[in-house]
């Protein structure tokens, strides 16, 4: 099983009572504001979800972590890796992202849980490249990136809801993990 610690967090693969958890996190207008067309998702949509996220580990070797507090054990959300099949343009790249509850924001943990997601990119997959999207006007993805060393590529539309998108890439061969 695949884990990662970091000084505050631990990266691991999903567990079934996981779910209630990432539903109340999916379920809060504030956290999708910039996902997709900006939808909630309920709790069958969120089985759904976590069940693809799974069936991508075993298919590529990587996928989407759980994201826990050390301390308190507590689910906060995910950060990890997957392609980006919504947006053919940018493939076979390998897209990092990141979905925390709103009350884990501004603390850190999503860099820090997307730093430790890159060295494993890098060092456990051997990934040379990673991308990551983002709706524009998305500002603290953006910064996220910006954290990771990321830089800005390209703009281009979500091919199904039309709005803006950012990518942003990172070349692992210079990431400083």
């Amino acid at each position: 099983m695949t884990e990662i610690h970091t000084p505050r967090l631990l990266l691991r693969r999903w567990h079934d009572d996981d779910l209630t958890f990432m539903a109340d996190i999916n379920a809060d207008p504030r956290v999708m504001r910039w996902v997709d067309d900006g939808s909630t998702l309920d709790l069958d949509t969120t089985a759904e979800e976590i069940e693809r996220w799974e069936e991508e580990w075993d298919e590529e070797g990587f996928g989407l972590f759980a994201v826990e507090l050390l301390g308190s054990g507590e689910l906060i959300g995910f950060t990890g890796l997957f392609v980006p099949e919504f947006l053919p343009e940018v493939l076979p790249d390998v897209a990092i992202g990141w979905r925390l509850g709103a009350q884990f924001w501004g603390q850190g943990y999503a860099s820090e849980a997307a730093h430790a997601t890159l060295e494993f990119a890098l060092q456990d997959r051997g990934l040379e490249r990673v991308i990551s999207i983002s709706r524009l006007g998305d500002r603290a993805s953006a910064n996220i990136a910006d954290k990771l060393g990321m830089v800005q590529e390209r703009e281009t539309t979500h091919p199904v809801h039309g709005f803006p998108l950012v990518v942003h890439s990172i070349d692992l061969t210079e990431f400083a993990a």
